[in-house]
């Protein structure tokens, strides 16, 4: 038994170390390996092309005669006297009930039973709670069944429709592209969307030139100082092992603004890229270890790209796979 538990434990940590091996190997498939790296500001954590959209709850806008949605809550005074008239006919119930069963034990025991005077009193303090559940019934407003308004809502005679209280919609917030791009060009206005997608295109075929090479210098520029440290680490990782990625034929088939903002005074544009490659990887001599030299791979990747507010140079902040 414990030589086949040995076994099965060896068996699954070579497997732990091969996956490890495959998945550091196919890291240096094109420029980020196709993998997320670098930061994009406070929206590190959150999906790319999502967070200038999100899901509400319904609130329907409504006119100055229409009231919201009130729930009727019992006044402190009605609640403070029902409480206490209950306490009261629970005390006089129990003592009725023990003087009734000590009654029931024996001379000895001093019994006598509900006399006239405890049923009278008893039927008081019932009228009393019925007079305040009634009176309290009476103040409350109307309200409407099908949509819980009450008295402030339409009085036209227009009848409305009940809404779900699940019911979301998706409704564009402050921070969508559009309004991005407004706040944008009130610093630089200048700034051309057409003429950024070139930039966007232009940046990505020298990336992804400099990555082949493995030619930090040629990045540096192009690169924030925590991409250039991403990159650095990578491409000294490629020359210890003797790797060469090749990209070739790369086409660009699209690139669309996803997120456009602002925050601690820089300029953030997210660009999501649509781009098809031969992506393979080589030994110093040209022998091919991965990828193929004839099958294009196609994918699709979040560049994210910032600069000082103004009209400053671009540079790449982070890649998010899609």
């Amino acid at each position: 038994m414990k030589r086949n538990f040995a076994k099965a434990f060896a068996l699954f940590a070579a497997v732990l170390m091969l996956s490890a091996t495959v998945l550091e190997t196919s890291a240096h498939a094109r420029a980020a390996g196709g993998r997320s790296i670098g930061s994009r500001g406070s929206r590190s954590y959150s999906t790319p092309g999502t967070t200038y959209r999100q899901s509400t709850p319904y609130q329907q806008s409504a006119p100055s005669r229409m009231g919201q949605p009130q729930v009727q809550q019992p006044s402190a005074g009605g609640g403070f006297l029902r409480s206490m008239a209950g306490g009261i006919a629970g005390g006089l119930l129990g003592g009725m009930l023990f003087r009734g069963l000590a009654g029931a034990g024996g001379p000895g025991y001093g019994g006598g039973g509900i006399g006239i005077f405890e049923i009278i009193l008893l039927a008081g303090i019932g009228y009393m709670i019925y007079r305040l559940v009634r009176r309290k019934r009476g103040n409350t407003p109307l309200q409407s069944v099908a949509t819980g308004y009450g008295s402030q809502g339409y009085d036209d005679g227009y009848q409305q429709q009940s809404i779900p209280a699940s019911y979301r919609v998706e409704e564009p917030v402050r921070d969508d592209v559009h309004t991005g791009l407004s706040h944008l060009r009130q610093m630089d206005p200048g700034f051309d969307e057409g003429r950024f997608k070139d930039q966007v295109m232009d940046s990505f075929f020298r990336i992804q030139g400099g990555w082949m090479n493995r030619d930090l210098q040629a990045l540096s520029p192009l690169l924030t100082p925590e991409m250039q440290g991403v990159f650095r680490q990578d491409i000294e990782r490629l020359l210890r092992e003797g790797r060469v990625n090749r990209l070739e034929n790369i086409a660009v088939r699209s690139v669309e603004l996803a997120e456009v903002w602002q925050e601690a005074g820089q300029d953030y544009v997210t660009a999501l890229i649509y781009a098809n490659l031969l992506d393979y990887t080589t030994d110093e001599r040209g022998t091919v270890l991965e990828g193929s030299k004839t099958e294009p791979v196609k994918f699709e990747e979040y560049w994210t790209f910032t600069r000082p507010v103004g009209s400053n140079p671009w540079r790449l902040a982070a890649i998010n796979q899609k």
